[in-house]
């Protein structure tokens, strides 16, 4: 099972290397993978400290990943010093050598939700004759009206509520 290691377990892990502590019997009494821990040294060795917290969080690109997968692939470069020299995880660029072997892009894929297309305005159309004009006025003056019986039927139950008694006023 997978476990984080902090950066003051890994720190302390890399010093005790440094002090002289063979890697393997390390590895071996804080059961810890030997290929890890040789990239957290080496990788302290060239950024420091600061080596130690991760990788960057940097996007490539499919024509970078493809180049960094043949540097490992075709000139056989130890995937050690490809880890090293673009900062990367050992897991990360076995991946994209999986992938490549299988046929899969390497392409970055969009992340979150996908944008919302704009509601387009509807059409205005303009009624062709006399009648149709009549008739889309008298359907916006009833649309108009019911509105307006809402609002005054609102306006009432808001007085009503108002009055302590709750009868509605006189008319007088």
């Amino acid at each position: 099972m997978y476990r984080h290691h902090t950066i003051e377990e890994r720190l302390h892990v890399v010093i005790r290397i440094q002090l002289g502590e063979a890697l393997e019997s390390l590895c071996r009494k804080e059961r810890l993978d030997k290929k890890m821990v040789r990239q957290w040294y080496l990788r302290y060795q060239k950024y420091g400290e600061e080596g130690l917290r991760g990788t960057r969080s940097y996007h490539y690109s499919k024509k970078e990943k493809i180049k960094i997968v043949e540097e490992c692939m075709v000139k056989g470069l130890p995937l050690q010093e490809i880890c090293l020299r673009y900062d990367l995880n050992r897991s990360t660029i076995q991946t994209w050598m999986r992938k490549i072997r299988q046929g899969i892009s390497l392409a970055n894929k969009q992340r979150g939700r996908p944008p919302k297309a704009p509601m387009p305005r509807p059409k205005k159309k303009e009624p062709q004759t006399e009648l149709e004009k009549l008739q889309a006025e008298n359907l916006r003056l009833r649309a108009e009206n019911a509105l307006l019986k809402k609002v005054k039927a609102l306006v009432e139950e808001q007085e009503a509520i108002a009055r302590p008694n709750g009868q509605k006023p006189s008319t007088n």
